[in-house]
């Protein structure tokens, strides 16, 4: 499989359909994702099969993913839009 169709597959995976996932996934995977490191690409591709209102729970900070792979890159995520 090409780079360009694995990317446009990611892409497609990231929209979620709603709105507060989509706009914190959206630009990561068009910004940040090509620059991370394959062992991070990968925990982005396992946030991807989460449900929704998992994630939805982790990025407005109300819960925390019990897996430490999940939370490196929910926080990579975070630290985007939250600088500290």
């Amino acid at each position: 499989m090409s780079d360009n169709t694995e990317y446009k597959r990611l892409w497609w995976h990231s929209r979620r359909g709603m709105l507060e996932l989509d706009v914190l996934l959206i630009p990561f995977v068009e910004e940040a994702y090509p620059e991370l490191s394959a062992e991070d690409q990968a925990r982005y591709e396992k946030l991807l099969t989460c449900e929704d209102t998992d994630m939805f729970e982790w990025f407005m900070q109300r819960s925390r993913p019990e897996d430490p792979d999940l939370q490196r890159i929910v926080d990579m995520i975070l630290n985007r839009v939250q600088p500290d």
